[in-house]
């Protein structure tokens, strides 16, 4: 059936990452988005007002390199082709809070973690804990395989695809993870605290907290002390810039500056004795163009892209509540309710003069006690966290700062509250709107802990630009859920089969893919959530990545 049509909305990494597959599968595919720019919350942030510099405005860790080398593979090409990847030594660097008042004479608390030597770091610190952690990290590495094989290329259409010899072989121990939380989890491993924080922070890159997350996600610990973090130069944005140019090679159409206002649907529900319930099937999606204003104009002239099928890329919890009609939601309001957001963040853009040696490429703040940190976070009093990631890709890539300067790109967790305000990186003249100040005091407040923490004095007298994102931009430029910085937290209750499914139960048709449905969040899982809508329209129930021999199969 050659010649169907397919809208996808949402031009960011699962946008454009199921646009292109589905290209191949020999659909006419649209690709629409609201900004004006492809990437969404992945790609570059340049600002006029600092020539020469460049941050990555949102993902900047590379992990999980098989799900880029598989989507690569499917789309006909290689990582080799496509990226320059670097090694990072460090892979990272954390940086403990100190002990007690500043005090210019004591070098901070440094722990540089490198795969190669990370049991003999733990050991180091804490007899016993190199043979601890390795005994963790080969469970984490043989939860990861499940994880890939059964767990994330799985559309769970057949459940029966779990009760496999290997998946009863692995029962208890996966029983276990996923009855404990990856705090107490750790606490098997070592006593001191900096070591177990370095186990359990990947919880945060799961929009969550150590306490909240199951112990199952331990399989993180593969990726960043195993494997280790790789850098792709010229930043994320050499990663997205290949995502677009495969779109554009299979043909993709890009409608930039294009806002989808309904998914519009043909038919209504019926129920008949033989048949079953006929559900209303896509017509496609209505649309208006804002290209050339951030203005949304409700008088703007309106048209209807048509499709046989539509993906939404777009955030979920916008997708059901705003673009279709409450009789066909499959996530309706109250459905949320009862949901954990995530994180959210104040993102800082900083450039700085003079070298920051004291910065690894990543380098992770901690609190000495991060509970006060999680509590501000995910508790009632909507703040943020004094713990925080720092990444200096200037570090590693010549190109990202003019000579002589480093770039600085901060991200500090924040409750999943839009009345923290907007930041400065996206501030429209036209409107008149302005840096909020909460956001500004919490990235001034934070560079401030930067400095004392790690040792740099005249920090704020070298810094020569600093921009910044507030959680209000997430839920106005991404129509994020309460302005979500990454994506739903990875709860027991919002992971795998309970993080809802990729397809509407209501409407024909419509599927979904991104960070804020299956199977999670995170650039890798992206990829992951654009295979999985072509296996559910070949009908595939397997779990696993698609088979290779398959790729670029295209319909009769």
């Amino acid at each position: 059936m050659s010649g169907d049509t397919a809208v996808v909305i949402g031009a960011g990494v699962a946008g454009l990452a199921s646009a292109t597959l589905l290209a191949r599968e020999g659909y006419k595919v649209t690709l629409i988005d609201r900004l004006e720019e492809p990437g969404g919350r992945a790609g570059t942030f340049t600002t006029p007002d600092a020539p020469g510099f460049r941050w990555d405005a949102g993902p900047s860790w590379y992990l999980m390199p098989e799900a880029f080398d598989h989507f690569y593979r499917l789309c006909g090409t290689s990582t080799e082709e496509q990226l320059d990847l670097v090694e990072l030594t460090p892979a990272y660097r954390v940086i403990s809070e100190p002990a007690g008042p500043a005090d210019p004479t004591r070098p901070p608390e440094v722990l540089d973690i490198t795969p190669e030597t990370i049991i003999e770091t733990f050991e180091d610190i804490e007899p016993g804990a190199g043979q601890r952690l390795k005994k963790y990290l080969d469970r984490s590495s043989l939860v990861y395989d499940v994880a890939i094989q059964k767990f994330l290329y799985n559309n769970f259409t057949q459940p029966h695809n779990l009760l496999t010899r290997e998946m009863v072989m692995h029962a208890r121990l996966l029983a276990v993870l996923l009855s404990r939380s990856l705090d107490s989890y750790v606490k098997t491993v070592a006593q001191d605290a900096r070591l177990r924080q370095v186990l359990s922070y990947p919880a945060v890159f799961l929009s969550t907290e150590p306490k909240a997350a199951p112990a199952l996600y331990s399989l993180m610990s593969h990726t960043d002390l195993i494997q280790g973090p790789k850098y792709p130069r010229g930043g994320f944005s050499a990663v997205v810039n290949s995502f677009i140019k495969l779109a554009h090679d299979n043909g993709v159409e890009f409608q930039l500056g294009t806002e989808a206002t309904e998914i519009v649907t043909f038919g209504k529900q019926r129920r008949h004795a033989l048949a079953g319930t006929s559900k209303p099937r896509v017509r496609g999606v209505r649309v208006r163009d804002v290209r050339g204003s951030r203005q949304r104009d409700p008088q703007t002239h309106t048209r209807i892209i048509p499709a046989d099928i539509v993906v939404s890329a777009a955030d979920l919890k916008h997708t059901e509540t705003q673009l279709l009609p409450r009789n066909l939601q499959t996530y309706p309001h109250k459905y949320w309710d009862k949901r954990n957001p995530g994180l959210s963040a104040v993102l800082v853009y900083a450039g700085v003069k003079g070298q920051l040696p004291e910065l690894a490429h990543h380098t992770l703040l901690l609190s000495k006690d991060w509970d006060p940190d999680f509590q501000a976070v995910f508790g009632a009093q909507k703040s943020w966290s004094h713990s925080m990631y720092v990444s200096k890709t200037s570090a590693t890539d010549d190109d990202v700062a003019p000579a002589g300067y480093e770039n600085l790109f901060v991200l500090i967790p924040t409750a999943a509250e839009p009345g923290l305000g907007h930041g400065s990186a996206f501030r429209d003249s036209a409107s008149g709107r302005a840096e909020d100040t909460r956001v500004r005091e919490i990235a001034d407040q934070a560079l401030e802990l930067i400095a004392e923490w790690v040792g740099i004095d005249d920090l704020d007298k070298r810094m020569v630009v600093s921009h910044t994102v507030g959680p209000a931009d997430f839920a106005e430029r991404y129509n994020a859920w309460d302005g979500g910085a990454i994506g739903p937290a990875h709860t027991l209750a919002q992971s795998a089969f309970f993080r809802g499914k990729n397809i509407s139960s209501k409407v024909e048709n419509l599927y979904y893919a991104g960070a804020t449905t299956v199977p999670g969040v995170g650039v890798p899982l992206c990829l992951i959530s654009a295979e999985n809508i072509i296996k559910r329209l070949r009908a595939d129930h397997t779990s696993g990545p698609t088979a290779e021999a398959a790729a670029g199969h295209r319909k009769a």
